[in-house]
């Protein structure tokens, strides 16, 4: 934890004299008030005091105004916070009644400061010159009844009391400027809620948006790796010419999937009547059979009727089980089970495992089955995978509701 910076060090920074400025500069109302009442030749009289009065309903009127807050938004990014990597504060216009009562309490607020920074910044030279010329048998300036008067050298020792006090009030009122210009002008609470909950949505769209690319990109390059080698080892040009029309087929839907989610994060919208659903599932078992294994399917109930986000979601997870197959098991064994009953759709898909013994892969790690039980869960549904019987499944239940 950096510890705060030391008092000496503190009053010599810049920002010390960018708030500074900020604070005097709030006192341009005053200024313009004091031509009025009390008039120059009155400031220094108590009927002066009015003037930390008369403009506050000036001061409220024009924080009605949704600009007004932006503008002293910009101004407390410049000179309260100069070179914060955070901004400081965000500047915007009032949004809502509850953002211009707080401008206008912010504007009073800069204003009170300020007009007690500009008053010390005003007297305190003029004082602390008395106080060195009457420390030398000089008089003080007078008339107000603190001047010093008389000679005394302890006022030599006096003197330099009065510019410290000055550097301390414009540090201390500075910090608070800059702790209540984060409250005042900042983000109300439920703003931030909000941004959190869109920032919470985007890095959603952007862990669906890699689970897409996982699994239909990995699941194109998986097939089309498998029947390659296949092919290869056949050493027919029947089957070479399946396995080619198979990675073809895999590789372009794979490309579709692809545009479909670079169009996403260009901000293309892309209709979602374009992505695979359930009814799509022949596609994958035709590309798990060119791979060499031996699927049979089941299909009951009415799949096409299935809710698009429940039927494309169930085509992923379809997808990526075979995938597992194929990468994992190889050639073996598959049945897989779409069934649409009134309220849920089950999705199982068992496997053999291969010759070789042991599992086909580990239950509680990978991204492939980590997805697919984000998949169900976003649907409020379940999903487990692992050793069963003496092979490997995994079962799906999403609701239809």
């Amino acid at each position: 934890m950096l510890a705060p910076p030391r008092p000496p060090r503190l009053v010599f920074r810049a920002v010390t004299f960018t708030r500074w400025l900020h604070l005097v500069m709030a006192t341009v109302l005053a200024a313009v008030c004091a031509l009025v009442h009390p008039g120059l030749s009155g400031l220094g009289t108590r009927q002066a005091a009015w003037l930390l009065v008369t403009p506050v309903p000036l001061l409220v009127a024009s924080a009605m105004v949704p600009a007004v807050r932006l503008s002293e938004g910009v101004q407390a990014q410049l000179l309260l916070f100069p070179g914060a990597r955070d901004g400081g504060t965000p500047a915007s216009r009032s949004a809502s009644w509850g953002d211009r009562w707080r401008t206008a309490l912010w504007l009073v607020l800069r204003y009170e400061l300020g007009v007690l920074t500009a008053f010390l910044s005003v007297w305190v030279p003029p004082l602390t010159w008395g106080l060195l010329r009457s420390a030398d048998g000089g008089r003080g300036p007078g008339p107000a009844p603190w001047w010093p008067t008389g000679e005394s050298r302890w006022y030599a020792l006096l003197a330099p009391l009065p510019p410290a006090l000055l550097l301390a009030f414009v540090v201390a009122a500075g910090a608070a400027l800059a702790a209540a210009a984060k409250a005042l002008l900042g983000p109300s609470a439920a703003e931030r809620l909000a941004a959190l909950e869109e920032r919470t949505e985007r890095l959603l769209e952007h862990n669906r948006l890699a689970r897409e690319l996982h699994d239909s990109v990995g699941h194109a390059l998986t097939v089309a790796v498998v029947q390659a080698g296949a092919a290869r080892a056949a050493g027919s040009a029947e089957f070479t010419e399946q396995a080619l029309a198979a990675i073809e087929e895999t590789g372009r839907h794979a490309l579709e999937d692809l545009e479909r989610v670079l169009g996403i994060l260009r901000e293309e919208a892309p209709s979602a009547a374009g992505r695979p659903t359930l009814a799509d599932a022949e596609r994958l078992l035709a590309a798990a059979r060119g791979s060499g294994a031996q699927v049979t399917s089941e299909m009951s109930g009415a799949v096409a009727t299935v809710p698009g986000p429940v039927s494309r979601e169930g085509y992923r997870i379809v997808q990526e089980a075979l995938t597992n197959v194929v990468r994992h098991a190889g050639p073996v064994p598959v049945s897989v089970r779409i069934a649409v009953r009134e309220r849920v759709v089950e999705l199982d898909i068992r496997n053999a495992l291969p010759k070789a013994g042991g599992a086909a892969w580990d239950s509680s790690g990978g991204s492939g089955l980590r997805g697919i039980r984000e998949r169900a869960a976003l649907l409020g549904g379940e999903a487990e995978a692992g050793a069963h019987e003496d092979g490997w499944r995994v079962r799906a239940v999403l609701p239809l509701g």
